[in-house]
């Protein structure tokens, strides 16, 4: 689903050649950085980034790596990613359950006021508040966040900002795919994204990763309106894998009070 090759790929081909010291003219006609430009900033031979690059050269020390990341330009969650790539073979994260332990739906349902969630790698929904299900509209058992993006919204739909959600949930499922390469069903959805939808091929050939933090999450939704949410998300702890996703409106905004005509219906 990931390897080291294509991530070192399209990550050389986004450096600007000016930002790190290479002169250019109006005469090249390579995107990004040569191979032989990395590795001679790097400090490594030409031959070996090459076998990098081609998945012929496989455990690289900590040193390498962490020249790579910087004239790469890898941000905290790249260089890990990086990491994780480059050391797949020894050993194997196994993916996390699949369900979630009674005491925590318990605590989403004491979340008053907003939409509350777990979540796992795949962007599976486990388990949900009711102003959750009412914000996605159906059982949250039955959702999974990307496919729901991907194949049955579009920027006209439930996502007011779903260019920059089907860009942060690809970069999520990335990820994913360099933490846990051995799950068959993260392998399924991806494949089923790749054939459904041009955006995601587009997205996932770019190779970006990024990880559920926080950030504000705009919504359209047909009883309420518009709702300008604010995302946290939080490790569940012992869990290994899963994501409490708490979407919250700013006191005093139009958001507060559509959450609270939506926890309406739920009462009702």
């Amino acid at each position: 689903m990931d390897d080291l090759a294509s991530f070192l790929r399209n990550r050389r081909a986004r450096v600007v050649p000016a930002e790190v010291g290479i002169a250019t003219d109006t005469r090249r006609r390579v995107e990004g950085l040569r191979r032989e430009e990395v590795a001679h900033l790097s400090g490594v031979s030409v031959d070996y980034y090459v076998r990098l690059e081609q998945g012929r050269a496989t455990q690289p020390s900590e040193q390498v790596l962490d020249a790579l990341a910087r004239v790469l330009g890898l941000d905290a969650t790249e260089r890990e990613h990086l990491d994780r790539l480059a050391r797949r073979p020894r050993r194997r994260t196994k993916p996390p359950a699949g369900k979630v332990r009674p005491e925590l739906q318990r605590m989403l349902d004491l979340v008053a006021g907003a939409p509350a969630m777990i979540m796992n790698h795949r962007t599976d929904v486990l388990a949900g508040n009711n102003l959750a299900a009412l914000l996605f509209g159906r059982p949250l058992p039955e959702l999974n966040t990307a496919r729901h993006l991907f194949l049955e919204e579009d920027e006209r739909g439930l996502y007011a900002d779903w260019d920059t959600c089907t860009l942060d949930v690809v970069g999520h499922l990335r990820l994913s795919a360099g933490k846990y390469p051995d799950d068959p069903r993260l392998a399924s959805l991806i494949g089923e994204l790749a054939m459904g939808s041009d955006r995601f091929r587009r997205l996932w050939a770019r190779a970006d990763v990024c990880a559920r933090t926080h950030g504000p999450k705009r919504y359209r939704h047909p009883l309420v309106g518009r709702l300008d949410l604010h995302q946290e998300t939080f490790a569940v702890p012992g869990e290994s894998g899963l994501e409490l996703v708490v979407l919250s409106a700013a006191p005093g905004t139009p958001a507060e009070d559509g959450l609270r005509l939506l926890a309406g219906f739920a009462a009702g």
